[in-house]
């Protein structure tokens, strides 16, 4: 009888001291877990409460510890940290929904078709769109402002080029516009023609026209920042870097955020006009949750595509054309010291070699004795060989790997054999710097992360063109990519320990896709896609 109470007092004992599970929101088990921490480790369960993840490892120690209001059976598939788009344009996507979509187009005559179309359906009073790119075309030209008039004698029309850098305007425009033939402004160009306008404008001159097109109202700009959400959430980006913003767009995301209508976290780069400048750089860093403004975008020169980009000889398929800087030498040493007397990141637009040269002396010189600036060359698409020097940790590239992909067809004609060899450098840019952040630059490239992944790691084309690949020795590793893409793409917006792996007490942002990209034949990743996607512990896509 005693050891049948003595067994009944352990059991008693065993049972009552078991410590209680702890409730959370959400478990995620069987996933072949990448969390990108600083070895690079790999797990199979995540347990997420309050947006935050507060385990990962084994699923039956999770199970035992845990017990969840959801748990999401992975299925063996891959999970990944929420993936940031170091550069786009998330606004300007959301924008670009409310006008006539010309990506793709094959030739003038599509262009102007769908430009009929658009207009024959929302009957804007000014006809706006985006996306032709005459290097796509048989016939490789601009095309003039005599293609628009025909179709729209009356109606102002503006279309933009898909590197944002060129407008084609017809004559209703550019007559609104105040624009002829001795118009001058630098920083760029009215392309003339017998003296006139062609209706081409390059870089400065496009302000412009985009002073006279209608400001959108605040519900106009609310549905294109929920259209921009809506699709970057299907393509499982949980943070963009969007490269280049005024005040009032900013608060307007700060509103919407705070309401709970935009879930996506957004690393702010304000736009460099005198305004902005004023009022950020005196109220100093704003950092919520889900916002971070504390860089300044700048432009320093124009795009290889449109010939904007400035560069220290002349391009090899235009005699005595060599670009032109949207930002003076003078004036941005001058920003660089200012901004470096602020909190604030400098993040600067620069393609052509000469722009990149001036950019980077620039930073050198302004970040004297000031560590820890991670001061940013948006692109860094063209550097002479002796400039890559420069790159460090206090100086990182920000790259796209599309545009490799998108512009090998031309660029060594725009640029010639020697310089192509500093062109698209992304793995010099990486053993220089360290790190490398990575974008799309959406909505000049495709808003798919999948399609910058496969070019970083194997620099072709969706065609498999070419067969080996551009400058293959450029090529990153898959796990280069990743990093690039979540905790270098964190840290380039001082953000590494907040996001960008799946360690616990970081926000739990994460991916789940429908095949494992670290694994797969490489011509495959074109083809994942996102199965589920989560923002701070909550599903926004599955």
């Amino acid at each position: 009888m005693k050891k049948i109470f003595a067994l009944s007092a352990v059991f008693i004992c065993l049972t009552s001291c078991q410590t209680p599970k702890e409730n959370i929101d959400l478990l995620v088990v069987n996933a072949d877990i990448y969390t990108v921490d600083s070895t690079f480790s790999k797990s199979e369960a995540l347990a997420v409460h309050q947006g935050k993840i507060v385990g990962i490892g084994k699923k039956v120690d999770l199970l035992e510890k845990y017990n969840a209001k959801k748990t999401i059976d992975a299925e063996g598939r891959v999970l990944l940290p929420g993936l940031i788009d170091a550069h786009a344009h998330f606004y300007g996507l959301g924008v670009d929904q409310q006008q006539a979509d010309l990506v793709g187009t094959k030739n003038l005559e599509e262009v102007l078709a769908r430009l009929v179309a658009f207009h024959k359906e929302k009957k804007p009073s000014f006809l706006l769109g985006r996306g032709w790119d005459q290097n796509d075309w048989d016939v490789k030209e601009f095309p003039t402002k005599e293609s628009l008039d025909k179709f729209f004698p009356d109606t102002p029309v503006a279309i933009t080029r898909i590197d944002g850098h060129a407008i084609l305007a017809n004559s209703t425009a550019l007559k609104l516009a105040g624009i002829t033939g001795k118009t001058k402004i630098s920083g760029g160009e009215v392309i003339l023609k017998n003296g006139e306008p062609t209706g081409i404008l390059v870089d400065a001159p496009m302000r412009l026209i985009q002073k006279i097109i209608p400001v959108f109202s605040r519900k106009q700009q609310i549905q294109a920042l929920l259209d921009a959400q809506e699709i970057c959430f299907r393509n499982g980006l949980t943070t963009i870097s969007d490269a280049g913003l005024d005040r009032n767009v900013i608060e307007l995301i700060d509103s919407l955020q705070q309401t709970g209508d935009l879930k996506i976290k957004i690393y702010a780069m304000v736009s460099n006009n005198p305004e902005n400048l004023d009022y950020y750089l005196n109220k100093g860093i704003v950092k919520t949750d889900r916002l971070n403004v504390r860089s300044i975008k700048v432009y320093a020169d124009g795009a290889l595509g449109s010939r904007g980009a400035c560069l220290h000889e002349a391009y090899s398929d235009q005699a005595g054309h060599f670009g032109a800087m949207i930002t003076t030498k003078a004036e941005l040493t001058a920003l660089a010291k200012r901004i470096a007397a602020s909190n604030y990141q400098m993040n600067t637009h620069a393609i052509g070699d000469s722009a990149n040269t001036t950019v980077l002396k620039a930073y050198a010189e302004a970040l004297q004795d000031k560590p820890d600036r991670r001061w940013r060359v948006e692109h860094a698409q063209v550097v002479r060989i002796q400039d890559f020097d420069y790159f460090s940790g206090n100086i990182i590239p920000s790259i796209q790997p599309t545009h490799a992909t998108s512009d090998m067809y031309w660029a060594e004609d725009r640029l010639g054999a020697d310089r192509i060899k500093g062109a698209y450098a992304f793995k010099t840019l990486l053993q220089k710097s360290g790190i490398v952040a990575l974008g799309t630059d959406f909505p000049v490239e495709q808003v798919n992360p999948m399609l910058t992944f496969y070019a970083a790691v194997s620099r072709q084309d969706t065609r498999n063109f070419p067969e080996n690949g551009f400058q293959p020795a450029q090529k990153l590793s898959r796990e280069e990519t990743l990093k690039g893409m979540t905790i270098w793409a964190a840290y380039a917006n001082f953000e590494e320990k907040e996001k960008g792996s799946l360690e616990v007490g970081k926000s739990a942002d994460f991916v789940i896709l429908n095949q494992n990209i670290m694994t797969i034949d490489v011509h495959e990743i074109p083809n994942t896609n996102v199965d589920i996607t989560i923002v701070s512990g909550e599903i926004v896509k599955k």
